[in-house]
């Protein structure tokens, strides 16, 4: 694992057999008993037949390696009056020494030494070239650890959350559950803010109420490229700049029926239901890419990743301006929480450490988060790693590390010990992203929550699940999320490496069904196995290759990544 050193200056139905045409194994449930590895690639990725999504660009720098040092003027917080393990509040100290990194001029280091430190107020990151070091792996002893002893419901609310604080109150959004006697209205943290906040200077974020959306500001139109391809044609390039990061807007402006919602879920009859944010908000896209541009030669210009769809005219691809923070670096740190009380889905009191909003080319690695509700919440970001995280304790928490709104982001080396509501998660507008290399200790469910959310990769990932007796199905694959905004992933979806272990079954000779969405579309399930025989239920037109057999790749986008040449 990676420690970052901060210096100063198919149809729908029960699938039973291997695609490639092995038949499966029945297995003991010990965790020792796995069936032998595939000696052949899925046939996915030598045959060019069927559409598989190129998700090697994901990550800082689309996929390069991330830094292991980060220069800059060291603002250590003890300097400014924080004082380790004397168990009095750090606040104002550490305020002190923030707001002297954001006047410097040039690349800096906010840094906290080894150690405990309390915070009860939320720490902003509003500038570029900035890192927020602790002194070591966050499983050290010794190392530093940041403990928030309050959640953020007994904050002044953030400016920021103005426009979502309206629009819980105009929509009655409230958690609901008859049966538990819940009647109870929604937190402004459940899927949003952290007490390590990372934004730009009054950044919006994700847009709620249309009287605060501002009239679409296109640079140009984009007239020509094809999926996949990093070369398009626009209709003047005269107002961009090398080296610019911008966004690529993809718009559905034809109603209910729009082509691009056709490119997104394919043949909508195959599903019960497309919510109406699809086509209700004309003027807000509907997918967004972050992208650098690297080369213009007249109105030819090469983006830093390749686009998901066709520039067809009518998905009107549009490059806008967009104002996001770069080389923003954070790690080396524990972030520890009280094991507060359990609140009902959706009204959580705000134990969130982590909240990274507008980044680009940015990087979280080597924290540990005990107790929280949500470890790391995402939201606008785009080519970012979040690596070696662990999150633990006995709180149940909502999210772990949570993907919202992203493009080319990588989840890498998750270790989850705690149990959660939806222990990884690809939630609204999350496109080409990652989870790799992901151990699921506490929880079984591989989320996919509706809204626009497609071409995204799960990677390698270790689930563990006690079962009943005689229990014979998992709900492994989930699709959650609001009716607005379903149905529960579009097209192209991939899972890879799904290892799964079950304990507790006895009847082994019984197959175990993994079941999903049943209006996820054309999901591509690539080598899921484990110590049981399984079948899957999930749909529609899923494609199933190396079912009950491991994959001879341990990673599908490393195996991406070495096949475009990147280290």
């Amino acid at each position: 694992m990676s420690r970052l050193v901060l210096t100063g200056v198919l149809a729908v139905g029960l699938i039973g057999l291997s695609q490639t045409g092995c038949a499966a194994t029945a297995q003991t449930s010990s965790d020792s008993v796995l069936p032998p590895k595939s000696e052949t690639l899925p046939a996915m990725l030598t045959d060019a037949t069927t559409y598989l999504p190129d998700f090697s660009y994901a990550g800082y720098r689309n996929g390069g390696p991330t830094p292991q040092r980060f220069d800059g003027t060291v603002f250590d917080v003890t300097d400014y009056g924080a004082i380790a393990d004397d168990g009095l509040d750090d606040t104002q100290a550490v305020f002190r020494a923030n707001a002297a990194a954001h006047a410097h001029e040039g690349a800096v280091i906010l840094r906290f030494p080894e150690g405990r430190f309390i915070l009860s107020d939320i720490l902003y990151i509003e500038r570029s070239d900035f890192a927020l070091q602790g002194a070591g792996d966050g499983d050290q002893i010794g190392a530093t650890t940041l403990y928030f002893p309050y959640p953020m419901q007994t904050l002044d609310t953030p400016d920021a959350f103005t426009e979502l604080s309206e629009y819980l109150i105009e929509f009655d959004k409230r958690q609901r559950e008859k049966e538990n006697n819940i009647d109870m209205p929604f937190s402004l943290y459940a899927w949003s803010g952290g007490f390590i906040w990372a934004q730009p200077p009054n950044h919006r974020g994700k847009a709620y109420l249309e009287r605060y959306d501002d009239a679409p500001d296109p640079l140009t139109a984009v007239t020509g490229g094809e999926r996949e391809s990093r070369a398009i044609e626009v209709a003047d390039a005269s107002g961009l700049s090398v080296g610019q990061v911008y966004k690529l807007e993809w718009y559905n402006r034809r109603g209910e029926f729009g082509p691009l919602l056709d490119a997104i879920y394919g043949d909508r009859a195959r599903f019960k239901k497309l919510g109406g944010h699809h086509w209700n908000f004309p003027n807000r896209a509907l997918v967004t890419q972050s992208m650098r541009v690297e080369s213009i030669n007249g109105n030819r210009v090469t983006l830093s990743s390749p686009l998901m769809f066709d520039a067809d005219p009518a998905f009107e691809p549009t490059l806008v301006p967009w104002s996001a923070l770069e080389n923003v670096h954070i790690g080396n740190f524990n972030v520890d929480f009280p094991n507060g009380i359990r609140m009902p889905h959706h009204v959580e009191d705000g134990f969130n450490a982590l909240y990274l909003l507008g980044l680009y080319d940015s990087t979280v690695q080597s924290v540990t988060i005990t107790n929280s509700d949500a470890g790391i919440m995402t939201d606008d970001i785009g080519n970012v790693t979040i690596r070696d995280i662990h999150t633990r304790g006995d709180h149940r928490a909502h999210y772990t590390v949570h993907m919202g709104s992203v493009h080319n982001v990588l989840a890498d080396a998750l270790t989850i010990d705690n149990v959660a509501q939806h222990p990884i998660s690809f939630n609204t507008y999350a496109v080409r992203s990652v989870y790799r290399d992901v151990d699921l200790n506490a929880g079984v469910l591989l989320d996919q929550h509706s809204g626009a959310n497609h071409q995204n990769l799960f990677d390698d990932i270790r689930v563990s699940i006690a079962l009943d007796t005689d229990q014979d199905r998992i709900k492994l694959f989930d699709g959650g999320g609001a009716g607005y905004w379903k149905p529960s992933h579009g097209r192209y979806s991939t899972f890879h490496n799904i290892r799964v272990t079950v304990t507790g079954a006895d009847n082994v000779d019984v197959p175990i069904t993994l079941s999903g969405p049943q209006d996820g579309v054309e999901v591509r399930l690539l080598h899921v196995y484990g110590n049981r025989e399984f079948a899957i239920d999930y749909g529609p037109d899923p494609v199933i290759q190396g079912l009950n057999q491991g994959s001879p790749i341990p990673s599908l986008y490393d195996w991406q990544r070495a096949a475009r040449g990147t280290k």
